[in-house]
């Protein structure tokens, strides 16, 4: 029950009073008013505070999506519609069909389901286009606490559903042919993939100090990789902080586990080609790795000789597949153009998928890497024209 109070004030200067209904307290007319006049204002306030399911432009999605672009590009600018997702339109059906199963969702009786089509379709255009998310709903007509969901899950479907697209070698055939191609692309021998770390630079975390400062004065993550002669990842390792050394990531991962206690089957050391001389296939990467019996680095600047600058050369030659591999992902995925404003947790998740996707396309053959993007030899002065 209200309580209502008699105001003495109102008394004293004899003021009329009237009686509340329901009760017995007697109110003057001026505190009956105000009691009327706050109840009315208090009714506006909190209807004026009911919130709203959603922004009525998100609810005609259907009218606003992009979805109506993409559709023209497929019937009118196939070479357009390629740029937009960076793969063509049967690549595209076909990685849709593959992750469908995981991220298709039902309709409910509160609203519609986001479609799967535009699911994908937002998720590449966020990688390819590095575009903020309170950017990217324009485009989509989609909320940005929900395009964050839609993305972390997708990206999780495309490296599910791509696993197989990334493969460190099983067996020692599998190595030889890794070695086969370095040797036939890049004259180096016994060559069974080039080393590198990459590192994403991404805003620093709440509260974690200097952990991601990198030496570059930037907060970043590190993409550790190792990469075949056709550009592709055989390994990677997403996530180790900035701060650690290039050899540091590498150590601490479950490949060099595994390489180290020789549990990858790689094959055991056999002649070179034209020659009597008997060596290890080898891992090739720069001066920040740890020289071994099967990784090998070029000579110190201090100690070198008409020999081993002639070796300094050729292996720098062959290691550039790494870096220019990582040129390929930076200019495919313009999300590696900024910093990334994601915890690492998640950025890990937009790194590999990626990956798997660069593979993908690469595998698929639909001139995902053209011949200007990587570095090439000129075969008469002998020189590196260097890739864009």
């Amino acid at each position: 029950m209200i309580i209502h109070f008699i105001s003495d004030k109102s008394m004293a200067y004899g003021e009329k009073v009237i009686f509340v209904a329901m009760d017995q307290y007697i109110l003057s007319k001026t505190d009956a008013f105000f009691l009327v006049m706050t109840a009315v204002m208090l009714r506006k306030k909190k209807k004026n505070r009911t919130r709203r399911w959603s922004k009525e432009w998100y609810l005609l999605r259907h009218r606003f999506t992009h979805e109506h672009l993409q559709r023209a590009l497929v019937d009118t600018e196939p070479d357009d519609f390629k740029n937009f997702l960076r793969m063509d339109e049967a690549t595209y059906e076909y990685l849709l069909y593959l992750i469908r199963p995981r991220i298709e969702k039902q309709d409910t009786v509160m609203r519609q389901a986001i479609p799967v089509n535009q699911r994908l379709s937002v998720t590449l255009r966020y990688l390819v286009s590095g575009m903020d998310l309170e950017d990217l709903k324009f485009t989509c007509a989609i909320a940005p606490c929900t395009l964050g969901g839609i993305i972390i899950e997708t990206c999780e479907a495309i490296i599910a559903a791509l696993k197989e697209n990334i493969q460190v070698p099983r067996s020692s055939e599998e190595w030889c042919r890794v070695a086969e191609g370095f040797q036939n692309r890049w004259n180096f021998p016994h060559c069974i993939g080039s080393v590198d770390g990459k590192h994403i630079n991404i805003q620093k975390p709440a509260n974690s100090g200097s952990y991601y400062y990198n030496y570059k004065q930037s907060y970043s993550i590190v993409l550790m990789s190792i990469v075949n002669s056709s550009y592709e990842f055989m390994m990677v390792d997403v996530g180790a902080n900035g701060k650690v050394s290039d050899g540091g990531v590498l150590k601490n991962t479950e490949f060099w586990d595994r390489f180290s206690s020789n549990q990858l089957n790689i094959p055991q050391p056999s002649e070179l080609p034209s020659t009597n001389q008997t060596l290890p296939y080898v891992l090739i990467g720069d001066e920040a790795f740890q020289l071994t019996s099967n990784f090998m680095k070029p000579y110190n600047q201090a100690v070198l000789t008409d020999e081993r600058r002639i070796f300094n050369y050729r292996l720098s030659r062959a290691r550039m597949v790494v870096e220019n591999t990582f040129g390929i992902l930076t200019t495919r995925f313009k999300i590696f153009k900024r910093n990334i404003t994601l915890p690492p947790q998640k950025m890990r998740k937009i790194v590999l998928a990626c990956c798997h996707l660069h593979n993908f396309l690469s595998k698929r053959r639909i001139n995902y890497i053209r011949r200007d993007d990587v570095d090439f030899e000129d075969t008469q002065t002998g020189t590196i024209i260097p890739g864009s």
